[in-house]
């Protein structure tokens, strides 16, 4: 079997038959190289596909670090333009800063000259100043004893207050000004008697009702009544404002004898 051209010769029925292997094993060996180039072939093109898939993997992957590699370089960028910026600021400001501290330099010096001088000056003037305050320190002593003196008589007062205020009426009536009997119905004028018997038959009044009655102003109402009062026709109730008036007992006793016929 070794040899290809070896023939097998056995007997059948009487019979020499001689078979060549040769030929169906070249064709065994043939279909066999086929089926594996076939399945190589296949694995093959199974390899290329997951090398294309890996590829197309890594190209992504690629771009997508090239991408963010990009974005970082771009705020690297911005960061290094603002530092750049600032950098010149800040030497501006350096640059400022020297020539303030320039400008300061000389009044730095004056202020200095004006110190020792100021010190010096003190010193001179400090046994004057020492005189001024002990002459000072007197008048203050003599204040604080006229402030206690004023103490003194402001509690008198306080007290006497108090004491009048310990039982005030509701209504006061101010002082009654005492009526001369020979001024009385003297050099009254006929809005003046008007006004005295309409208090006399109608009782008090204020000002604003009597200004309404006799058609005055009200600075003149104010005015006329005033005089009325302090030359003793009337009497005022102070205790609310407006003030009422009313006329007093003895002119209008005055006047109802006025107006009484004739003895």
């Amino acid at each position: 079997m070794c040899d290809a051209t070896a023939k097998i010769t056995r007997k059948s029925r009487g019979k020499h038959t001689t078979v060549d292997f040769a030929p169906i094993l070249i064709g065994i060996l043939l279909a066999a190289t086929i089926a594996a180039s076939v399945e190589y072939y296949r694995q093959i093109r199974k390899a290329h596909k997951e090398y294309e898939k890996a590829r197309d993997l890594v190209e992504d992957i690629v771009l997508s670090f090239n991408r963010e590699l990009k974005r970082e370089a771009d705020k690297l960028d911005l960061i290094t333009f603002k530092v750049e910026g600032n950098s010149a600021k800040a030497d501006t400001s350096l640059k400022k800063i020297d020539n303030v501290e320039k400008r300061l330099k000389p009044f730095e010096e004056k202020i200095g000259a004006i110190t020792q001088t100021i010190s010096q000056t003190l010193l001179q003037n400090n046994t004057s100043y020492l005189s001024g305050l002990s002459g000072l320190e007197l008048k203050i002593k003599d204040i604080e004893a006229s402030q206690e003196t004023l103490r003194v008589k402001i509690s008198g007062f306080e007290e006497q207050i108090h004491k009048i205020t310990i039982a005030p009426p509701e209504i006061r009536n101010e002082p009654v000004i005492i009526l001369k009997r020979d001024k009385a119905m003297a050099d009254l004028t006929d809005t003046e008697i008007t006004v005295l018997e309409m208090l006399s038959k109608e009782g008090a009044k204020t000002a604003p009702e009597i200004k309404e009655r006799v058609h005055l102003s009200r600075e003149h109402t104010a005015r006329l009544m005033k005089k009325l009062y302090e030359e003793g026709y009337l009497e005022r109730e102070s205790g609310k404002i407006p003030f009422r008036y009313s006329i007093k007992k003895e002119m209008e006793n005055l006047m109802q004898k006025a107006e009484g016929p004739p003895s």
